[in-house]
């Protein structure tokens, strides 16, 4: 916050605060000079594609070719980050990008790059960085308290956008005096520290009760659980909008620059320094939005002023107006983006936070990609002038979605997940035994008949989205008292994980939904293995269904999955009237 004392920018909530953890403060200072490093790139991919195409959709296609990474493979990025070590994750992805920048700075200087390879080598540089941002931004909650997680947010934010405020105009010199070449190099030097922080960082890994998922079902859960959480979706929705309206500003400020303004590189660095420092201002003042208005008046402000920003850019012929505005666009910019980094991060369980920001990040870059061919498209047919101004009213007139998406309160979902005892199991079971079958019985008085039906579509939203799926439920027409829940999971393994998922407040509602229940005893649960070909053996003197052999590679421990101790981070009950 601009001018605030001391002690309030270190406190709990401050947006200094998380300054004070040694692992987070040493990540955060390398990742300024990473931003700075990607941000010098960029002006030098930009500037070199002017040199080497006139068209506007050539330039906004170094946007493009940067941003549509993330968006391609954004989702197996956020499951290997819930799946692997996140750290060990971020330096495979460092790496990749290291090689990317270091290949264009070689080709570059040896006068072997064309306009197509540009974009090749920019497109492998941004799948190194879509696969470190899942894993990374999701570490964050490991490196700082709760508390502090906002305010570390906002930080990371502020890291980009210190290094924007400089790093433009550090690469319209560098690219003025030494040539684009110089600013790849410089990039891939500036990866370095960030990868020696992160081998610094002695992560502890916290020990899982049950085996990782394969990578297909884990894309599928994030998915899922995306799908089943209405607050998630309609903040992607909202992402994807203001990524699709402010792409323009990224895509077609060289052409700004070059022919509005009448300027060179330098000019375009000192254009995108401003905007940086716009971002700064807003980022520092993210603490005093969030206290006095609520997310959707703050996502609000936010874009009316990057709205008008885009307008007075669009018809200013002087290089002072046209800076002036770039700060305050750069201000409801950043602010837009941390609080919808926020809203995701807050409400998604650690089980799933990679996914749930690998979905933000294929929001945001899939949108400013996709806004920036669709910018550049129409610059070609009505010119730079026409387009951004045509971008800031749109934005300008973006706060009318929340009539129909409206932004849900930021933080509303607990994230701390319940870990449970696993249930009773006289079968013969391994992990991947299944479908499993559960139903659960409750006796519901009948003046309660509705309230209690209610209340069970937020209990299948909530089990549909940690796993399970085929939910219905039933009524017995002889026994109107009677009402029966009935849901499946592919296998005992995903049943496992569904049943330990959910969150304090899922959990609270289902606590809600058996306290209809009016006995005489506790809520009926069955668990039920459908298809039961090897469940059945000689000693249940049968032979109505034959058993299948099973091969010690599928085999895993029987009765006693999962009942290995719980991470320390998480609280084990035993609670065995759980479904």
């Amino acid at each position: 916050m601009i001018g605030a004392p001391r002690a309030q920018m270190f406190g709990g909530d401050g947006i200094a605060a998380p300054l004070r953890h040694p692992t987070f403060r040493r990540i955060w200072l390398a990742s300024v000079l990473s931003n700075l490093g990607i941000l010098v790139q960029g002006v030098g991919a930009a500037w070199a594609m002017t040199q080497m195409a006139s068209a506007a959709d050539k330039v906004a296609l170094v946007q493009t070719a940067l941003s549509l990474p993330i968006m391609l493979i954004a989702m197996p990025a956020g499951a290997i980050a819930d799946m692997y070590d996140r750290r060990i994750v971020a330096l495979v992805a460092l790496c990749i990008a290291l090689t990317g920048a270091t290949a264009l700075a070689v080709l570059t200087w040896l006068g072997l790059v064309t306009p197509n390879l540009l974009l090749g080598l920019c497109f492998a540089v941004g799948c190194g960085m879509a696969l470190m941002g899942p894993a990374w931004q999701s570490s964050v909650a490991e490196q700082v308290p709760a508390e502090t997680l906002p305010a570390a947010l906002a930080l990371n934010g502020i890291s980009y956008n210190i290094a924007r405020s400089i790093g433009p105009a550090i690469g319209g010199i560098v690219v003025a005096a030494a040539g684009s070449e110089s600013a790849f190099a410089l990039n891939a030097m500036l990866y370095l520290p960030l990868i020696a922080a992160l081998f610094l960082w002695k992560r502890v890994a916290e020990p899982s009760r049950l085996p990782p998922e394969k990578l297909r079902r884990a894309m599928v859960s994030g998915v899922r659980y995306i799908g089943n959480s209405p607050s998630i979706k309609i903040v992607l929705a909202r992402t994807l909008l203001v990524g699709l309206l402010g792409g323009a500003i990224l895509a077609l400020l060289p052409l700004v620059a070059r022919d509005r303004l009448q300027g060179g590189a330098g000019l375009y660095g000192m254009m995108l320094g401003a905007f940086g420092v716009g971002a700064v201002l807003g980022a520092l003042n993210l603490t005093r939005l969030r206290k006095h208005l609520g997310a959707e008046a703050a996502i609000s402000v936010c874009t009316i002023a990057m709205g008008a920003g885009f307008a007075v850019v669009a018809v200013s012929l002087t290089p002072v107006l046209t800076m002036a505005a770039l700060v305050v666009a750069g201000s409801g910019w950043t602010l837009a983006w941390t609080l919808l980094n926020i809203g995701v991060q807050l409400s998604a369980p650690r089980w799933v936070a990679g996914r749930a920001l690998a979905a933000y990040q294929a929001a945001s870059s899939g949108g400013i990609a996709l806004g920036a061919w669709g910018w550049g498209h129409l610059t070609d047919l009505a010119g730079v002038e026409a387009a951004l101004l045509i971008a800031g009213v749109l934005m300008l007139a973006s706060p009318l979605i929340g009539l129909w998406l409206r932004m849900p309160r930021i933080g509303a979902r607990g994230e701390e997940t319940v870990v449970l005892d696993d249930p009773e199991v006289r079968l013969e079971l391994t992990g991947r035994s299944g479908p499993v079958v559960v139903e659960i019985e409750y006796r519901i008085e009948r003046d309660n008949a509705l309230e209690f039906h209610s209340l069970m579509h937020e209990v299948q939203m909530f089990r549909q989205r940690n796993g399970a799926y085929g939910w219905s439920i039933a009524r017995d027409v002889a026994d109107p008292e009677l009402w029966t829940e009935r849901y499946r999971c592919p296998t005992w393994f995903d049943y496992l994980r569904q049943r330990n998922r959910a969150t304090r407040s899922e959990t609270a509602t289902e606590q809600q939904a058996i306290a209809f229940h009016i006995g005489p005893g506790p809520v009926r649960i069955r668990r039920m293995l459908e298809r039961p070909f090897g469940s059945v053996r000689s000693k249940d003197h049968t032979t109505d269904t034959p058993p299948r052999a099973e091969t010690t590679a599928t085999r895993t421990a029987s009765p006693a999955i999962g009942t290995a101790p719980a991470a320390p981070a998480v609280r084990v009950i035993a609670w065995p009237n759980r479904p």
